[in-house]
């Protein structure tokens, strides 16, 4: 078991000014719709560095099943046509939608696409007029996660220590 330090974040008005232009020639932001194994491949590529586990813990008939829910939505950041992040929203539709996965493969860090992708998913997230969109942030995050939250309009609500499997 890991103790770690978890902190609860809320953005209850969507992004105001203009949504942020490519930092790259050739990257843009989608919604799509993977199968598993493309799926799993971008989670692996974007989590394993911030030991991310809850979807590989899922059987293929449950992951299968969230991914093909229409709450579901997966923002894919390619440049020149490469996946090279992913924001994952859960309860698209509803009055709470929860921002469960954001994040970019490594080598595509520094370059000013992670607020990029993060913008272009909140705008989409928010033309669905949810009362609010909320995640979750934890020590095994990146170190600039909760500042680039902060940036993009979300305000912690809650921290706690919380007990996770290793």
């Amino acid at each position: 078991m890991v103790d770690l330090l978890v902190t609860y974040m809320e953005m209850i008005a969507p992004p105001s000014g203009d949504a942020f232009a490519a930092p790259a020639a050739g990257a843009m932001v989608a919604h799509e719709t993977l199968d598993i194994a493309g799926f799993v491949s971008l989670y692996r590529a974007v989590g394993e560095p911030v030991q991310w586990d809850q979807r590989l813990r899922m059987g293929s008939g449950e992951l299968e099943r969230l991914l093909a829910l229409a709450s579901t939505h997966i923002h894919v950041l390619r440049v020149d046509g490469e996946a090279a992040g992913l924001c994952e929203f859960n309860g698209v539709g509803q009055a709470d939608v929860e921002l469960t996965h954001f994040g970019l493969i490594p080598r595509f860090q520094g370059r000013k696409l992670g607020p990029f992708l993060l913008d272009r998913s909140l705008r989409a997230a928010w033309s669905h007029r949810p009362r609010r969109l909320w995640l979750h942030t934890d020590t095994f995050d990146h170190p600039g996660a909760q500042e680039m939250y902060r940036r993009a309009g979300f305000k912690p609500y809650a921290q706690r220590m919380e007990t996770f499997p290793d």
